[in-house]
């Protein structure tokens, strides 16, 4: 089962298709540009389209997603966690 998408294996985030993803939880993921398979433990619950951070990231590290930068950490987010809001905000203002 595909939990996870990742459009190039430079992304720095997944995108969850699936309902539930719960903190613990072994994740599958598809890296669609190489059609390469992905394993993250899921660090945190992640709602189903919100964001899931492949790599770690720190403070000020632009986040990658479907290979466009979408913004810029603003607190560490460790691999497997949900990565929304509350962790990155857009470079626009």
């Amino acid at each position: 089962m595909i939990h996870f998408v990742v459009h190039d294996e430079g992304d720095s985030v997944g995108v969850v298709v699936v309902e539930g993803v719960k903190s613990g939880q072994k994740l599958n993921g598809w890296i669609m540009d190489q059609d390469k398979d992905i394993a993250v433990d899921a660090k945190s619950d992640i709602p189903i389209g919100h964001k899931l951070a492949i790599k770690p990231l720190k403070s000020g590290d632009t986040v990658i997603k479907y290979g466009v930068d979408i913004g810029k950490v603003v607190k560490p987010i460790a691999k497997g966690e949900h990565a929304h809001v509350h962790n990155i905000k857009t470079k626009r203002w």
